[in-house]
């Protein structure tokens, strides 16, 4: 095994969560039909080889059920206020041993933390 490379964020609506998940900081990697009622719609932080594909397909993940996706930043009061005026709420700053960690809720109820060290 190499690496890490896709995770499944489960959404309702993928056009409202690509808003979200734009507005916070991620880039469109594919946006393709994958059937009459599907769309693959796959994105990225800049100059990452994690990405996340928004989905709506699997009866065992639904909408909000995605919990605890870490997201590395160099600097979380900036990152929190940079994100605070795009409109997305950031949850109170918590210091704890491993480092500072504040919780990002997406539309649908999923959850990110952002982690500095």
């Amino acid at each position: 095994m190499k690496t890490l490379t896709l995770v499944s964020v489960p959404v309702t609506d993928q056009q409202r969560a690509k808003e979200f998940y734009l507005k916070f900081g991620f880039e469109i990697v594919v946006e393709a039909p994958m059937g009459p009622d599907q769309t693959w719609l796959q994105m990225r932080l800049p100059d990452n080889n994690v990405s996340i594909t928004l989905v709506n397909w699997f009866d065992k993940m639904p909408a909000g059920s995605m919990q605890g996706m870490v997201i590395q930043v160099d600097d979380i009061v900036k990152t929190a206020e940079e994100l605070e005026v795009k409109g997305i709420t950031v949850a109170k700053i918590d210091q704890t041993p491993w480092g500072k960690f504040a919780s990002v809720t997406d539309p649908d109820g999923n959850s990110l933390s952002l982690h500095q060290e």
